[in-house]
């Protein structure tokens, strides 16, 4: 299912918030177009949901080792605890895990959200702050596709797969 935003480019959160009347499953799935994975050992989306804790959990963010970040030009996003709990990258520092563009969110993650263009950082600052914040670590290869160079090496890279 898609959310036309043609009119106005409403960015990750608000993108979420304006298809969240066409979403009927709590929790449900979203991915970004900007990556692409090859699963491990695992299907990576049953090991998502496998990781899923609704008591615990508002979202369940799919992270990759910063080693493992083909074309990632960043620093890393999180910290994880053992419990999986996420925490942010802090300013000059290296963090080892990367978001992938894939996660699991409960609706409740979606409550009080600002109007317009924003951010999923938003609501995941609350979620961290909140304790309600996880990760689950992605098992196979894992590439961003956002830049038309980095498509091109992406496809380099598979073909020696």
């Amino acid at each position: 299912m898609f959310s036309d935003e043609r009119d106005q480019l409403l960015e990750t959160g608000g993108g979420l918030i304006k298809a969240a009347p066409l979403i009927d499953a709590d929790p449900f799935l979203a991915v970004n177009s900007d990556n692409f994975w090859v699963d491990g050992p695992a299907d990576t989306l049953k090991l998502l949901a496998s990781h899923w804790d609704d008591e615990r959990m508002d979202a369940l963010l799919l992270l990759v080792p910063l080693a493992r970040a083909e074309n990632h030009r960043g620093m890393g996003d999180f910290h994880m605890d053992r419990a999986g709990r996420l925490r942010r990258r802090d300013r000059s520092r290296v963090a080892p895990f990367v978001f992938t563009g894939i996660q699991m969110l409960s609706k409740r993650l979606l409550r009080d959200a600002p109007e317009g263009p924003f951010s999923t950082n938003i609501l995941w600052n609350r979620a961290i702050e909140e304790g309600r914040c996880f990760g689950a670590v992605h098992q196979g290869l894992w590439f961003d596709v956002g830049t038309p160079k980095s498509i091109k090496m992406t496809e380099t890279a598979l073909q020696n797969v």
